[in-house]
């Protein structure tokens, strides 16, 4: 008896293949006869026998071509994901990872599928996106999976169907989270809570704010939901908007920014009135003009999904299905940080993204 591991000639010698024939079905490059490849595949099961990744991928020369696909726009937040993808192309470059940067225009679905379709085309072996559950998008993403390309959804989570795992928050979460705050901050007063969404047909902001009424609902009787303000995460139509709503609406007492257009938030509350109590103000992703109107009391609580987690997280998920192997961790939400000014981490490069 030996303790010496199986090798892939093992598995040809019990398969009664070839060394080449069994290399081909245990790494997946086809050309081989389904009765043959039974019996490859039987072997590896009795035998116990774990590809060696790395040695395959290193005799393969394999490079690894990957994708990520974020909104265009004005938003700090996919801003700094983009910051952090950019400082990372280098370094994955040296562990033989190829990694695209792609931008479509903010919540476009007929643009995202146009794109989607067009990378079906390409050799990708991964890619990491923030889509929508529009129909164009999950035929679009059935078109890649179809190819065999991996495909990880990100901040937003997708349809089981439509993806093969999802990186990013509980989004239904945070908004329990943000009402259980701006709940702690009303203190028991009656109040009046005003969502801010980038679109209420992102699944992530409808998420969010469903969480927000549910716990508003069961735990703040009190507290009133005043009508969403859709501000397609630009801060000039977010300023205008809530310029005009605060103007008609003087119960306001909290506001809860469920996307971005944030520095349009801060203009509005930075000439609040002295006669009038602030509102207690919740939003989300820590980047320059958040951290900065946190410091200066302007807002009272930040959520911040962890982007640089979640792109390493999405990366090495990419490269276990590309690999075949099994994930290093559950499939499990990344947990926010929240933000108060004692708690601030310190400040980034690509963290100090502004909206524009």
């Amino acid at each position: 008896m030996t303790d010496r591991a199986p090798t892939l000639s093992d598995v040809a010698a019990l398969a009664g293949v070839s060394y080449a024939t069994a290399d081909r079905v245990v790494n997946a490059r086809g050309g081989v006869a389904e009765k043959s490849a039974r019996r490859v595949r039987a072997a590896v099961r009795q035998l116990g026998y774990i590809r060696n990744v790395a040695a395959a991928n290193l005799s393969q020369r394999r490079i690894y071509r990957f994708a990520v696909v974020l909104p265009a726009g004005p938003n700090a937040f996919f801003a700094h994901m983009r910051a952090l993808l950019a400082e990372a192309q280098d370094r994955l470059a040296a562990d033989r990872v190829a990694l695209s940067i792609i931008e479509v225009p903010a919540f476009d679905a007929g643009a995202l599928a146009a794109r989607l379709m067009a990378l079906a085309e390409d050799d990708l072996d991964g890619l990491a996106l923030v889509g929508t559950d529009d129909a164009e998008v999950l035929t679009a993403l059935a078109a890649l999976r179809a190819r065999g390309v991996a495909v990880v959804s990100l901040v937003s989570d997708l349809p089981d169907a439509a993806r093969d795992a999802y990186v990013g928050i509980d989004n239904a979460v945070a908004g329990r989270t943000a009402a259980r705050m701006i709940g702690l901050g009303h203190g028991g007063r009656a109040g009046r809570v005003l969502p801010i969404v980038g679109a209420v047909s992102a699944p992530d902001h409808a998420q969010r704010l469903n969480g927000l009424r549910a716990v508003l609902d069961q735990h703040y009787p009190t507290l009133t939901l005043a009508p969403e303000i859709e501000g397609r995460d630009r801060h000039e139509e977010v300023e205008t908007q809530l310029t005009a709503r605060l103007a008609t609406d003087p119960a306001i007492s909290a506001i809860y920014s469920i996307g971005a257009g944030n520095a349009g938030l801060i203009r509005v509350l930075e000439q609040w009135p002295g006669d009038r109590p602030h509102p207690f103000v919740v939003v989300h992703e820590l980047v320059a003009h958040t951290r900065a109107a946190l410091e200066r009391g302007v807002i009272d609580l930040i959520i911040d999904q962890r982007p640089g987690d979640e792109i390493a997280l999405a990366l090495g998920r990419l490269r276990e299905i590309a690999d075949r192997t099994t994930p290093t961790r559950a499939a499990e939400p990344v947990v926010p940080a929240l933000y108060v000014p004692e708690n601030l981490p310190p400040a980034t490069a690509a963290s100090l993204a502004k909206e524009t």
